[in-house]
Formats: structure tokens, sequence, C-alpha cells
């Protein structure tokens, strides 16, 4: 298996290609389900995006860093590992300084453990470049993902609630539209934003190389 990006690209082109071309919701429909739960509320969505990130990222640097000493019959069974260890560091902090915030993510921060999104960076790129390209692709990927977690929460929440980080923006009298924060809202807003974002970009998916064995 072959990451995506190939042995001439520059330093940056990890950071800019999870964002863009690569983006794991937008173009490979990769940690859709976590996406769809948590971007009621914008909160919820920013502290998602920066667990994702804070996890991938690291998660890229470490299996990058220990690739030549990882046997390759057991290189899952590590990227599991060091994935789980970073997991738990973020709900321990949750935890102890937010637990508000813990609750109302419920168990979508474990579920981080297995997000796609992190497991195929790790296979399909981190196993195989140095630390720094590997640190940059985790983060341009999970920087993409949050991108389109914000952008969905920021219609679900004024539109199904009325409000915007729990602040309410709407006049009295407003009438908030309840199935936009509901799971069907869900589904619809995203689709919408991909729909919108495939639109203005139609040609950034042509770009993307698949992953080859």
């Amino acid at each position: 298996m072959r990451g995506a990006f190939g042995p001439g690209e520059s330093t940056l082109t990890p950071l800019k290609r999870g964002i863009g071309a690569g983006n794991p919701i937008v173009y490979q429909s990769l940690g859709v389900c976590s996406a769809l739960a948590v971007s009621n509320q914008l909160d919820k969505a920013l502290v998602m995006s920066a667990s994702l990130m804070f996890v991938a990222t690291l998660s890229c640097t470490f299996i990058s860093l220990l690739r030549h000493w990882t046997p390759r019959r057991v290189r899952m069974i590590t990227q599991m590992l060091v994935i789980a260890t970073l997991v738990i560091l973020v709900d321990l902090y949750l935890r102890s300084h937010w637990i508000t915030m813990r609750d109302a993510l419920g168990p979508y921060v474990e579920l981080i453990i297995t997000n796609c999104l992190i497991m195929g960076r790790c296979e399909a790129y981190a196993s195989r470049e140095g630390p720094l390209k590997s640190a940059l692709d985790g983060l341009g990927s999970a920087a993409g993902y949050g991108l389109i977690l914000c952008a969905v929460a920021l219609v679900r929440e004024p539109m199904g609630n009325g409000t915007l980080l729990g602040h309410a923006i709407f006049p009295e009298g407003f009438m908030p539209a309840r199935m936009v924060a509901m799971a069907p809202g869900a589904f619809l807003t995203m689709g919408l934003v991909v729909w919108v974002v495939r639109g203005l970009w139609p040609k950034v998916e042509a770009e993307t190389v698949p992953i080859t064995r």
C-alpha cells in the first residue's frame, strides 16, 4: 500500500491536501458518523475538531518514529495502541477540566479510537514517511475534518436551536426548525455542505491520487 502523496511532494503538501483535495469528509467520506453526531452545536464541533487534531497529529508522528522498529505483523495493533493512549489523555483532560463538555460529547470522544480517518493516515502515510510530513499529514486531515464539522454546526445550531455557541442570536418569536438539530437534519445539512464544496471546487477531486497496492 502506498500513501496518497508522492515522494516528490513539498513539506507542506500533506497539510494542504488534507484540508483541500484530500478532505476526509468531502472527498473520502471518512469520519462521517461522529461529524453528524456532534455537529448540532458549534462548541461541541470545535472541541471534537481540536481533539481529533491532537490525536491525529501525534498519532501520525509516533507511528512515523516507530516505523523502522515495528514488525509488519503487529503494525495495526501498534497503531491502535498509540491512538488509544492519546484518546485516553484527551478524555481524562475533558473529565478533569470540562466535564460538562465531556458529557455533551458522550461516547464520541472514545470513538475517536476507531475513527478511520486516523487509522487510514497512520497506515497509508505515517508508516512510510518521516515524522514532520506525517505530523502535517495528520494535522491537515484532521483540520479538513474540523472545517466541515464546524461548517455543518454553523448551520445546524442557529437553524435548529436559534443559538450560536449557546447564545440566542434571533429575536423573540423565532421558531427553530427542530428537525435540523435532529439526525435527519444532520444528514441533510452534511449533504448540502458537501454539495456546495464540490460545486465550488469541482476539479479538486480529480487531483486526489487513490491509494493503491
